[in-house]
């Protein structure tokens, strides 16, 4: 028999025998922890394949006829993907055929054909489906979808209840799948903010539920264990922060502005943490001494007192400061604190949901305990409260030229209501009470939807009024260190240009430098009539469409309850106007920008 017989006899015909020369020669001097390493390292490269390892005498086909878990994840943020993330993993460790995807690289016809669909997806603004999942959000709802009679699916959605609309997008996902006759394996998970343990419940049900369906063996998981040669990468995450530095909060808008923005700088020194622009910084903060004060002081408790939250056994002051919500307003609080006080008034006030609603968006929840004072206990109290969750904002910095620090562009929420001062959690914090040099715990959160174009020579038009800014001047510092010879053009709004022209300085040096091509303004209360940016962008349609045509990437940052739809609105009447299209059209041509990543949204 041939050598080259020989070989294929050996590697049951997997591998040819110039791969099999070239792995023994790449092996060849390794000792035993190094080829235990290298073997872990091989086996996680095909379990990210989705392949389930099988040994030769085993038929070929058994994976192909094994059903497939198929999870599709729509995420603004990137919480829905770390679930689905989770799912597969779960999935794969139970021996379960898996195929992770986007709902934006997914063919929505192809869902005839799924037998099993896991669906993870995120809501935003009033019930909006993220940008990554309209496309399959609209398809499920309209005259082209498919009947689902043999495909079991389930859908767990992750939102926020302090929004009149909570998770609809997976309520819209699990009626619609429904109505196409697709079975459900367990009920929808609506997960608040504080999402962890029910989503790992519900993964855990859904597993459990799928065992005697997904009868495959057990995938063959090898670890990957280095032989001591490797250092350990520290990787922080929102569950392990890095412990950074305050640089300094200074204010950018002017003295007489009616706004209080502030420009932040914060040192990663020593973390290994790296970002791009797009990205945001996800900000665990403190609650202010005053506001705790409060709420121990209205409701006569004490401080002192040991309470339970969580795993965790600390003074109520201690968790009122560090580890609950104190600001926003949501229903199940005040169902919490009803309940816990026998409170009448919130009791006839729940029963109009319209009005409640109203009520929770003029109010923080220090003003609904002054409102509806009543006797509870220290530990009624936490348990009515969910957990502190760390804010998001979008970096207003490029490594490429910051290095080891990064910046935040943060509008201090600071108002008089009720008689009382009223500061937003993460911002009174940032502007306010963190000292220069404390510290703050951070992570980064990438944001994949929100990215400069691959080629430096394709043109970006910005839309970014206000804190909308912030991405922006991470591109345009990123741009500039790369030398990109695409045309950038930045429309920008706030209310007077005198006090609220926010980086003016740095706008106008990359004007004269030619790194920006276009700037157009809208300071709104300059003149009689208001003018913002959608007014900007209609003025210049023509240009705008012409940018368009010639490959432009379009990018909204900011406010999603108006500016992000009026902006959208203004550019599907663009497109019309100077693309000689219908109104049909028009829209169309916008979500094919929008499938192509060219046109993209960070909005909040």
């Amino acid at each position: 028999m041939s050598q080259q017989s020989n070989n294929q006899s050996a590697t049951g015909g997997v591998l040819s025998e110039q791969q099999l020369n070239a792995i023994t020669q790449a092996f060849s001097g390794l000792n035993r922890d190094q080829l235990t390493w290298v073997s872990g390292y091989a086996a996680g490269m095909a379990t990210a394949q989705g392949s389930n390892l099988v040994s030769a005498d085993q038929p070929t086909n058994a994976t192909n006829t094994a059903p497939t878990l198929t999870i599709l994840y729509g995420s603004q943020t990137g919480n829905a993907k770390g679930v689905a993330q989770l799912c597969e993993s779960k999935a794969q460790e139970a021996g379960f055929k898996t195929t992770l995807v986007s709902m934006a690289e997914y063919k929505p016809r192809q869902l005839k054909s799924e037998t099993h669909v896991a669906v993870f997806v995120s809501t935003h603004g009033e019930g909006d489906a993220p940008d990554d999942a309209m496309e399959l959000h609209e398809f499920l709802g309209g005259k082209k979808a498919p009947k689902l009679d043999n495909t079991k699916y389930a859908v767990l959605g992750l939102g926020d209840s302090s929004y009149e609309f909570f998770c609809q997008t997976g309520k819209d996902f699990d009626q619609r799948l429904r109505k196409l006759g697709a079975k459900p394996i367990v009920a929808r998970a609506d997960c608040d903010v504080d999402y962890e343990a029910q989503a790992e419940t519900w993964l855990n049900d859904l597993i459990a539920s799928l065992k005697s369906e997904f009868s495959a063996a057990p995938a063959v998981v090898i670890s990957a264990v280095a032989g001591g040669t490797a250092a350990p990468v520290q990787v922080y995450t929102k569950k392990s922060p890095f412990s950074a530095t305050l640089i300094e909060a200074q204010k950018i808008t002017g003295r007489d502005s009616i706004k209080d923005i502030r420009h932040i700088e914060i040192s990663l020194e020593d973390s290994g943490i790296t970002y791009k622009p797009g990205d945001a910084l996800g900000v665990w903060f403190k609650n202010a001494p005053g506001l705790v004060n409060a709420f121990i002081d209205t409701l006569a408790l004490n401080g002192e007192t040991q309470v339970q939250v969580g795993e965790d056994r600390v003074s109520l002051r201690e968790a009122l400061t560090s580890k609950l919500e104190l600001t926003l307003s949501y229903p199940n609080f005040i169902k919490a604190y009803q309940e816990a006080t026998g409170s009448e008034s919130l009791a006839a006030l729940m029963k109009d949901k319209a009005e409640l609603r109203n009520y929770m968006a003029q109010r923080q929840l220090i003003d609904i305990v002054r409102e509806h004072t009543g006797k509870l206990s220290e530990q009624q109290l936490v348990d009515a409260l969910r957990p502190l969750t760390p804010r998001l904002y979008s970096i207003a910095s490029s490594q490429a030229e910051v290095e080891d620090e990064v910046h935040l562009t943060v509008a201090h929420v600071d108002y008089q209501a009720f008689g009382y001062r009223h500061q937003g959690g993460a911002s009174g914090f940032l502007c306010e009470y963190l000292e220069e040099n404390g510290t703050v715990d951070v992570f980064v959160e990438n944001n994949d939807n929100f990215r400069l174009p691959e080629n430096d020579d394709t043109p970006i038009i910005m839309v970014g009024p206000g804190t909308g800014i912030a991405p922006f001047r991470a591109f345009m510092q990123e741009r500039d260190a790369n030398n990109a010879k695409g045309k950038n053009w930045l429309f920008f709004g706030n209310p007077h240009f005198t006090q609220d022209f926010l980086y003016q300085v740095e706008w106008q040096a990359y004007v004269k430098s030619g790194l920006l091509d276009k700037i157009s303004l809208a300071f709104s209360r300059d003149q009689e009539e208001k003018v913002y940016v959608q007014h900007r962008l209609l003025e210049q349609g023509k240009e705008v469409f012409e940018w368009l045509e010639q490959g432009a990437h379009f990018y909204v940052c900011g406010d999603a309850m108006h500016m992000a739809k009026d902006v959208e609105d203004a550019l599907i009447s663009i497109v019309q106007k100077y693309g000689n299209k219908s109104e049909a059209e028009a829209k169309k041509y916008v979500i094919e920008l929008r499938k192509a990543k060219r046109y993209q949204k960070d909005v909040y």
